[in-house]
């Protein structure tokens, strides 16, 4: 997590047959280089802690469209740090971007930042998490609510096939401060609230995990987890959670449902394993395309049309929008994250998961 961004854009006269790639820095930054010597558009992402996707999708994913456009970018890592972000964000603005893109750690700070963009007449991208209040032009990420139905239904299909009635089902929420995982909960609700008060499934321990931290997650299950020895699945947030409540369960040698998110490649090798029944893939690659083409646009003066509106539910104001259809993946179809590039058959088909991935038809 789903998992998930943030981006500064500028865009001048550029000559795409002049187009290779810039060195990487230390913090993360990479440009692409076109016929202008300052990036055109700021990418700033929010960490590496609490999803490897960052680094490992949306990071090349978007320098890839950028690239494609001839577009020079600055793409940037924040690393979970609220004041290393701004400071990012005021570099990228007093370099001259005309447009950013950010993936806000939390309200405050991603408001901040959209306030002082706007008084220099930068318009700002919200990528993957709206930051609520803060008065975005644009929002580009998946269908949230979406998400969370899927990883409900999920959920209670892997009940069902283990044949398991009347399960207790613990949630791992994502951090309370993230809109992000108060609409996936809302979308899983949706599903287990209705067979919580028909009786199909018990309704057990709910808590957030602050930042998303994985540690704290697997913390914060071992004291569910003793408190309810009983605990018949678990709906969690993302991989990088489900990674730490099945380190819990393994300690305690059990094997329950558990959900996850992003598609990542440990999360995809314990559902190869059995220990984990799904995660959700986000193909961000179209979200990467989706806010590059809004960018690119913004950056040439233009208005660009967005077909889809998000309310933020903090002022109530209508947020133009592209939203993309997230996807189930379970044993069966994990081929569909390899095909789509969400990770390398290199990756996750290594050592004893080869002949794994054979069984799933990763070719």
């Amino acid at each position: 997590m789903r998992k998930g961004l943030l981006a500064i854009a500028a865009i001048s006269a550029v000559t795409i047959g002049g187009l290779s790639a810039c060195s990487s820095g230390s913090n993360g930054g990479s440009s692409s280089s076109g016929g202008s010597s300052k990036p055109e558009v700021g990418v700033i992402l929010p960490d590496t802690k609490t999803s490897a996707r960052y680094e490992t999708q949306d990071k090349p994913n978007l320098q890839k469209a950028f690239d494609a456009a001839g577009v020079k970018v600055t793409i940037q890592n924040a690393q979970g740090d609220a004041t290393q972000f701004q400071t990012i964000a005021d570099s990228m603005l007093a370099s001259g971007v005309k447009v950013l893109i950010i993936d806000s750690l939390d309200s405050s700070s991603g408001s901040a930042v959209i306030t002082k963009a706007k008084a220099q007449g930068v318009p700002v991208i919200d990528y993957d998490r709206l930051t609520t209040g803060g008065g975005a032009n644009y929002y580009v990420s998946f269908n949230n609510e979406k998400v969370g139905q899927l990883q409900g239904q999920g959920l209670v299909d892997c009940l069902n096939a283990k044949g398991t009635k009347n399960a207790l089902v613990a949630e791992l929420n994502g951090a309370p401060t993230d809109n992000n995982a108060t609409q996936f909960a809302k979308g899983y609700n949706s599903v287990l609230d209705p067979l919580y008060a028909n009786g199909t499934l018990k309704k057990g321990p709910n808590q957030s995990v602050p930042g998303w931290d994985n540690a704290q997650a697997g913390t914060i299950f071992e004291q569910m987890l003793t408190a309810n020895p009983k605990m018949g699945g678990v709906l969690v947030a993302n991989d990088g959670m489900a990674n730490s409540v099945i380190g819990i369960l393994q300690k305690n040698k059990l094997q329950l449902p558990v959900t996850g998110q992003d598609a990542t490649v440990q999360g995809l090798q314990h559902i190869l394993d059995g220990d984990q029944c799904m995660t959700v893939f986000k193909d961000t690659s179209l979200e990467a395309k989706a806010a590059s083409d809004l960018a690119i646009a913004l950056a040439k003066g233009q208005t660009p049309s967005a077909p889809d509106t998000t309310v933020d539910p903090t002022n109530q104001k209508n947020v133009p929008s592209v939203l993309e259809t997230p996807e189930a993946i379970t044993a069966q179809n994990i081929k569909d994250v390899v095909a789509a590039g969400g990770v390398t058959k290199a990756d996750l088909c290594t050592g004893a998961y080869a002949a794994k991935c054979t069984a799933a038809g990763i070719s």
